[in-house]
């Protein structure tokens, strides 16, 4: 799933859960649990300020937990063995599925 966000340089906490279909929550869950893959700013306030790779990074989750069904510590697993890989294949995915969607919407057309 990809995240129809604004191009900015950061993105809260809320713009990030409301663009997913998630909770707050499961996104501080997830941050806790992928420290290593996932590394919000906080501001003075203590809010998280996610960069635009960290957005990709929490699609990646989402996609690996939500959609292909890992656990947890599969996704753990997954994201170790080869974390630069991992991300190029689903970015690889999310344009397929951006042409299967572009594709369809012509065949409708016709």
């Amino acid at each position: 799933m990809k995240a129809n966000l604004p191009v900015k340089r950061y993105y809260s906490i809320g713009e990030i859960a409301k663009a997913l279909g998630l909770n707050a929550s499961t996104l501080r869950f997830w941050e806790k649990e992928f420290e290593f893959f996932i590394t919000p700013k906080k501001n003075a306030k203590g809010n998280r300020m996610y960069s635009p790779k960290d957005v990709e990074n929490v699609e990646l989750l989402y996609h690996l937990i939500k959609q292909r069904g890992f656990t947890l510590e599969g996704a753990k697993d997954y994201l170790k063995t080869n974390p630069k890989e991992k991300q190029d294949n689903f970015e690889i995915i999310q344009r397929l599925e951006q042409v299967k969607r572009m594709l369809t919407l012509i065949k409708k057309e016709l």
